[in-house]
């Protein structure tokens, strides 16, 4: 069964080829492209051996094309401890699984990680703790860690977005009842800080992160409602449409007949897929939603990513491992092939 993964579970790797990464049973597996833009893929690998884990990954990749993967193992009884693996190439095996420790030192798991990876490429892992508050911990540019860091907080909801903005410099969201919290690192290798909260109504686990410009990132969410917002520094929350379905939307920046736009993914209610656009940053230019493909069973996973030609690639993956792929026909619009199960 497919588990949750916190980042973006389809990338494109620095060979162009297309990967993914799920959770099933108690591990993670990941499959690629056979070639960069084929239509082909080589079969599930499973990542760091026998290494039995706990459901739940964090994906980061950074601008080198590398992916970090974070996740809970158990350790002994009742305790459970974070790992971190890299991989370089997505059709090849990644790194086996190295423990990082856990941010209370010891303990049960406390939450789904999160992990961006910042321009040096430092992967930085931020996880909710035991008190609720949120701790980080940030990769050695020579190897290594650093010791974990208090980022502070109280009553955070267990979803964390983490993301790397176009500075370079990586940034961390969350939600308590209150509203969004907004950690963003003022020094490069050090953990974020915490900045001004958004007081706002938000519905838990909805929260997804883009960067949409060199200054600013934009964050979607739900209220409890269900209307999707959008919002940034410098805007007041602007509501947008009615979310297709539960959980947080996928995002993807990209090039639609010239124009730089931001595309919005989901399962819909009705069980397919269903995209959205609009010019980067100019979201009251208005949204609809679009609906695509077969129906699908509740826990479909929706990712996008640009393959290897540029073409837009919308992907799903069931609770049952089935992965279908649709990719963008070079016509005007955001027009998709047929979806083909993998």
């Amino acid at each position: 069964m497919v588990r949750t993964v916190n980042g973006n579970w389809l990338i494109r790797a620095r060979d162009g080829r297309l990967g993914v990464y799920s959770v099933r049973e108690d591990g993670v597996w990941c499959r690629a492209e056979r070639h960069p833009g084929g239509d082909t893929w080589l079969p599930w690998r499973k990542v760091g051996g026998d290494q039995r884990l706990h459901p739940g990954l964090a994906v980061g990749q950074g601008v080198d094309g590398y992916a970090h993967l974070v996740s809970w193992r158990p350790t002994k009884a009742a305790e459970s401890g974070l790992v971190h693996s890299t991989h370089f190439r997505v059709h090849l095996a990644p790194l086996d699984w190295a423990a990082i420790g856990h941010p209370d030192k010891a303990g049960a798991r406390t939450g789904l990680p999160a992990v961006a990876v910042d321009a040096e490429g430092r992967a930085h892992v931020f996880v909710r703790n035991r008190g609720n508050g949120v701790h980080a911990l940030v990769q050695k540019e020579r190897g290594g860690w650093s010791a974990w860091a208090d980022l502070k907080g109280a009553g955070v909801h267990e979803q964390l977005a983490a993301v790397t903005g176009e500075s370079g410099r990586v940034e961390l969201y969350g939600t308590d009842p209150a509203g969004i919290l907004r950690w963003l690192q003022e020094e490069a290798g050090a953990p974020p800080v915490p900045h001004d909260p958004l007081p706002v109504r938000v519905e838990p686990g909805t929260l997804s992160a883009l960067p949409t410009s060199k200054e600013h990132t934009t964050l979607f969410f739900a209220d409890p409602e269900g209307m999707l917002h959008a919002w940034r520094p410098g805007i007041e929350p602007l509501p947008l449409l009615a979310a297709a379905g539960p959980g947080p939307v996928a995002l993807l920046r990209c090039t639609l007949e010239g124009y730089d736009c931001t595309l919005l993914a989901q399962r819909s209610a009705s069980g397919r897929v269903a995209f959205a656009a609009c010019p980067t940053e100019q979201e009251s230019a208005g949204l609809w939603w679009t609906e695509s493909g077969p129906q699908l069973p509740v826990g479909t996973a929706v990712a996008l990513a640009e393959d290897a030609d540029g073409r837009i690639v919308a992907a799903t993956l069931t609770p049952d491992g089935d992965l279908r792929i649709a990719r963008q026909k070079d016509e005007p619009g955001l027009a998709l092939a047929a979806w083909r199960e993998i």
